[in-house]
């Protein structure tokens, strides 16, 4: 493509010595200059093209610092049962589903969440085998940490009366020892194993069709927290010259070892595809009840689930580490994130010596303390503004104990870097939604008045920060991703909307006209 001139339109840089240009020179993917488009103009190499935005407004391109591509990918495909409101609603739409599987297949999917149902019963396999008899069904929760499943999924995962607890998961039982069909924590990775199996379908054509639905998001870069099946995909669709996402690729747990002895290192790749961290599991999920608390959760003595326990967490960081690769720790309860920094607080020096970023994902339950001590050790703050709307039904668990949660602005306040993204698909990977939770702290219908916990709203400036600037930091490159100047990528989002002067529900509600990833318009808005 010839250099081209993006003109006509209130480029919003995020960098504060040129906040707002009206054009932009690219050439070879890279923005060359910035300025008016006469200055360009005047300066611009022969046989550049130019392209009239119409006045409309633009921002660099977003980033999704926490989402899982290929199962967003592959949900695409599968069964959706957020909308029900109940237990029968929710088996009422799977049994519409069932005919079109053939028998014996697998159904994947769910996303049900009962704490949402207006009687809020724990479902077990007993409602599944009656809809679903020739199948087996395996069903993740809403927040990914619960599989619901019936007798055929069961039997064919080897889960009888006689299988243990794994470590770090719990198969539930009723009063007669029997498997419930629920799997919580590590006892769901089985299933995990299997869905991303070919049992799933074609990930990579699914990934392709999936891309195009992020850059209609105006997303141009996403963290992505998949397995290996995912960077192999995003592989091959960028050798095949499809690949129009760039891509920061956190490890999985247990491929740590074969990445060392790779020679795998966080930072390593090219423009289009990066290692990145290696993803543990201090706890559970907040909406299963398996987040590491200090105090138990109301109406009993469960303090939630230490999914890795101190001594392994330690090591694993330390090992990691010592071989030049970052951390991501999952931590969302407050206990589970204090012992996340103490480990992170144990391995400084190695850190240090390697020029480290490591990160805690979610960080929605703090003890007051931690929040300066977190900054202070460097950690990246991973967080997903939209769970805060989305947890409302169950944040009652936490009022009254002096944390923070969901603590954006005592964060930022305390000076820590935070990055925000989805966890796509627990929620929808809309970087505009995000913006409104972190704005207002309500939901899509203003729920609650006021915003809950509003002392911890931020800014729009902020929170974009938190979608361009502060992931590219998290990935270590800040030096061309997050900002609109020169010598940085030419990645950028086209909006419909005057965000700047738009009311947070205008915001929540806006569209992407174009979507641009080296200096390419990748995606378009048709109508």
């Amino acid at each position: 493509m010839p250099p081209t001139i993006y003109a006509n339109a209130a480029f919003h840089t995020l960098d504060p010595r040129q906040p707002r240009v009206d054009a932009l020179l690219v050439d070879d993917g890279l923005i060359t200059a910035t300025g008016s488009y006469d200055e360009l103009r005047a300066h611009a190499p022969a046989g550049t093209e130019s392209v009239d935005l119409e006045g409309a407004v633009a921002i660099p391109g977003l980033t999704d610092a926490h989402i899982h591509t290929a199962s967003l990918a592959r949900s695409r495909h599968e069964v959706d049962l957020r909308p029900a409101g109940s237990l029968e609603e929710a088996l009422a739409g799977l049994a519409a589903l069932e005919p079109r599987y053939r028998e014996g297949d697998w159904i994947f999917g769910g996303w049900w969440d009962f704490n949402k149902w207006r009687i809020p019963v724990q479902p077990d396999r007993t409602g599944l085998d009656a809809v679903c008899p020739r199948n087996p069904v395996a069903l993740t929760s809403a927040d990914g940490h619960t599989v619901w499943a019936n007798s055929h999924a069961l039997r064919e995962l080897g889960i009888t009366a006689a299988t243990p607890d794994p470590a770090g998961g719990e198969i539930v039982r009723d009063e007669h020892g029997d498997a419930t069909g629920i799997l919580r924590e590590s006892a769901v990775y089985p299933v995990r194993k299997l869905a991303a199996s070919g049992a799933s379908g074609n990930l990579l054509e699914q990934l392709e069709e999936t891309q195009q639905y992020l850059l209609s998001m105006g997303l141009t870069t996403v963290h992505d927290i998949d397995g290996p099946d995912a960077l192999d995909a995003y592989s091959r669709l960028l050798d095949q010259g499809r690949l129009d996402l760039r891509l920061h690729k956190l490890l999985a747990q247990d491929d740590l070892n074969a990445a060392i002895r790779a020679g795998i290192r966080t930072g390593q790749g090219d423009a289009w595809i990066r290692h990145g961290a290696v993803k543990i599991f201090a706890d559970g999920a907040a909406g299963s009840h398996t987040c590491h608390m200090s105090e138990p959760f109301p109406g009993g003595g469960n303090h939630g689930m230490e999914v890795t326990a101190y001594p392994e967490l330690l090591s694993l960081a330390r090992k990691a580490a010592t071989a030049g690769i970052a951390v991501a720790v999952h931590a969302i309860g407050d206990r589970a994130n204090h012992l996340v920094l103490d480990a992170l607080a144990e391995i400084r020096g190695t850190t240090r010596e390697h020029g480290l970023r490591h990160r805690i994902e979610h960080a929605q339950f703090m003890q007051r303390a931690d929040v300066p001590r977190l900054a202070g050790l460097g950690v990246v703050a991973s967080m997903q503004p939209q769970h805060c709307p989305s947890d409302l039904p169950i944040l009652g668990m936490v009022e009254g104990r002096g944390l923070a949660s969901y603590a954006w602005r005592s964060l930022l306040d305390a000076g820590a870097t935070v990055a925000f993204g989805s966890d796509s698909p627990v929620e929808v990977p809309n970087p505009f939604h995000g913006l409104h939770a972190a704005m207002t702290r309500t939901n899509g219908a203003g729920e609650p008045d006021g915003g809950w916990e509003p002392r911890e709203r931020i800014s729009l400036l902020e929170a974009l920060n938190a979608y361009c600037v502060a992931p590219a930091y998290a990935s270590g490159e800040e030096d061309s991703k997050g900002r609109l100047r020169a010598g940085m990528l030419a990645d950028f989002t086209v909006l419909d909307t005057d965000i700047f002067t738009a009311s947070p529900a205008e915001i929540r509600e806006t569209q992407v006209r174009l979507t641009v990833t080296g200096g390419l318009v990748r995606y378009r808005r048709e109508g």
